[in-house]
């Protein structure tokens, strides 16, 4: 969870461990109040953080954080992609 000073809300996300080195980010969510502050996306950010740390990888589920991966392809060493979905963020053929 996530709070910013002088806001009495929270954002979150919520994953599944999957297996010893795979988790699946499964949903973020941030109430209107907190929506444009940056809140979710600094949870996916210590998210990757604490994949790197740690040694495990992420399925991203959720599409907002699937989405901050497109933005991210720096993201590639932990993020695994769900079969089917795009393999290569950023990149159109």
């Amino acid at each position: 969870m996530a709070r910013i000073e002088g806001i009495d809300a929270e954002a979150e996300i919520t994953f599944t461990k999957r297996g010893a080195d795979l988790i699946s980010a499964d949903h973020t969510s941030a109430p209107e109040t907190m929506r444009g502050t940056g809140a979710a996306a600094a949870l996916v950010s210590f998210m990757v953080e604490d994949a790197r740390r740690n040694g495990f990888r992420i399925l991203p589920i959720c599409p907002y954080v699937r989405a901050q991966y497109r933005k991210h392809p720096e993201w590639a060493d932990v993020m695994t992609m769900p079969p089917g979905a795009e393999p290569n963020p950023g990149k159109h053929g």
